[in-house]
């Protein structure tokens, strides 16, 4: 037994072996720095009360803190709120839209890719300066020019708790879906032209075709897209940071916002490592149930 053990580490490590690890090692040795590190630290701050020069262990005490507080539980609300009423309808237009591209010829998809994925390329930043000219309350703001044509005061789109969420929503229905676009569009390319033909002889209408043959052909892409799109909006920042930081009144607080805010503004690193630890919990549970009971049929 011992002599087999030797030989196999011999060849692991020699030859063509060898070699597959000295070029995983670098890759290795990124996803341990910046990935495995910072979440086994996240996990051990998590029970402490952080100070760069020294930490005291305090046991569960940062969760029950972040369990107790009214603001936590608000943002996850708020997060929920979000999630639900843009992935689906980030879907849904991305898929429209990749079915009216899909007839015209290579040279013209490709020209309706590149401009769908542009707001994909330009920063965050710059997006989030033009949405903020998009709903200044001003008269000058384009919103509000056109609520004008229908006869409609300005609006204080981002400064008021009635409106702020739903800008948040309607700015993520109109841009950033470049991805999913393409992503949809490769996946109806491989869809084999004989089934449209089978449904054809079988006298199916344009909508017949897309639900007996087109959404049960792409079921794995959106379960792929649904999946990373609920985990990207429970992690959506940078919007509302930008936009309204957090507020009116908490209105538009998410949980990532929340635990930025505690690390990095009240330097309560501790308890903003609970709750990154709770939220990554919560998208996992997510992440599985959509895996459970939407991805039952789904070949990959």
């Amino acid at each position: 037994m011992a002599q087999l053990a030797r030989t196999i580490k011999r060849r692991l490590l020699h030859g063509d072996a060898a070699w597959a690890y000295a070029f995983i090692a670098i890759a290795l040795l990124v996803y341990a720095m910046f990935t495995a590190y910072p979440v086994v630290s996240a996990f051990m701050i998590s029970f402490q009360e952080y100070k760069p020069l020294g930490s005291t262990y305090v046991g569960f005490e940062n969760y029950v803190n972040s369990f107790g507080d009214s603001l936590f539980w608000k943002s996850i609300r708020n997060t929920i709120v979000y999630t639900l009423l843009t992935v689906p309808v980030s879907l849904l237009l991305s898929f429209a839209v990749a079915i009216l591209i899909l007839p015209f010829k290579k040279r013209l998809q490709t020209a309706f890719k590149a401009v769908y994925y542009l707001p994909a390329v330009a920063s965050g930043v710059a997006m989030s300066v033009v949405w903020l000219w998009i709903y200044d309350p001003l008269p000058s703001g384009l919103m509000n020019r056109l609520l004008d044509v229908f006869g409609i005061g300005n609006q204080n789109w981002l400064g008021s708790s009635a409106t702020a969420m739903f800008s948040l929503v309607l700015m993520a229905w109109l841009s950033s879906h470049g991805t999913s676009i393409i992503i949809y569009l490769a996946a109806l390319l491989g869809i084999d032209n004989s089934y449209y033909e089978a449904a054809d002889l079988d006298g199916a209408s344009f909508f017949q075709k897309l639900w007996h043959v087109v959404v049960p052909f792409l079921r794995p892409t959106t379960l792929f897209l649904l999946v990373t799109g609920v985990i990207g909006s429970f992690q959506v920042f940078q919007n509302a940071y930008l936009m309204t930081g957090g507020g009116p009144d908490n209105a538009t607080t998410m949980v990532g916002l929340l635990i930025f805010n505690n690390a990095f503004k009240y330097f309560e690193y501790g308890e903003a490592a609970a709750q990154s630890l709770v939220l990554a919990l919560i998208i996992a549970v997510i992440s599985y149930f959509q895996f459970r009971f939407l991805g039952k049929d789904v070949e990959y």
